[in-house]
């Protein structure tokens, strides 16, 4: 099995999570996404050589799409996808090597993914790339609470 790494707030109520799930704190507190991403990455250093990165806000990811994004990564640093003239980088594909760069924006008070992924050269494929996957976007719908999460569902082409 691939290493499948949770990175989370310390205050942060999680759900109960399978065992092989790997559970990390951010470094650094109150840094948003990329605090985040820099734990995830410093847990999968050298065990892998790129991370398929998701916030918690996509419940309607689809498998399909991120294989899709996976193979899209090539020999690219990142990929990060593009619907509506809006980009995604917090479901992304990233290359564990972005590392000291994640390190560096940090630690100059960067807290936003969109900055990560504009740095590091993030390749972005537009929804045109991902439709035959996810026609309907799903996979990058936003949802935050309950009531959101409904109306996705109801409304999703899942």
């Amino acid at each position: 099995m691939r290493p499948v790494v949770t990175a989370s707030r310390r205050e942060q109520p999680l759900p109960a999570l399978p065992p092989e799930v790997e559970v990390v704190y951010d470094a650094v507190e109150n840094a948003g996404p990329l605090a985040g991403m820099a734990a995830g990455f410093e847990a999968l250093a050298g065990r892998c050589e790129a991370a398929l990165v998701v916030s918690c806000d996509h419940p309607l990811l689809k498998p399909a799409f991120t294989a899709r994004l996976i193979e899209l990564v090539g020999g690219h640093p990142a990929v990060v996808p593009s619907h509506e003239a809006r980009s995604y980088p917090l479901v992304a594909v990233y290359r564990i090597d972005r590392r000291p760069l994640l390190t560096e924006l940090l630690a100059r008070g960067e807290r936003r993914a969109h900055a990560f992924a504009e740095r590091c050269g993030a390749h972005v494929v537009s929804s045109a790339d991902l439709a035959d996957v996810d026609l309907a976007m799903d996979s990058l719908r936003n949802v935050n609470d309950r009531e959101s999460y409904e109306r996705a569902l109801r409304d999703s082409s899942a």
